[in-house]
């Protein structure tokens, strides 16, 4: 397995693939013509011609933080 220079680490090319076989398995068709029958390697097939892309969604802020005042001593 070779990681495209489109990935900016193995860790995600291996999720990106992971999704493309569950949706392989599920039904989708074949972006690329394979001999393969196995939904990983036709995955790693697609990917490599460059016919599955991803989105690296951005990260979600976090909520602001409340602070409380403290209750005074009279």
């Amino acid at each position: 397995m070779e990681s495209k220079k489109d990935f900016d680490s193995k860790y995600r090319y291996i999720l990106v693939a992971a999704r493309r076989a569950r949706q392989l398995q599920g039904g989708a068709d074949a972006l690329v013509e394979t001999s393969s029958r196995k939904a990983c390697k036709i995955a790693q097939d697609e990917i490599q011609a460059g016919k599955v892309s991803y989105v690296v969604p951005e990260p979600k802020a976090a909520p602001p933080e409340v602070v409380e005042p403290e209750p005074s001593e009279e």
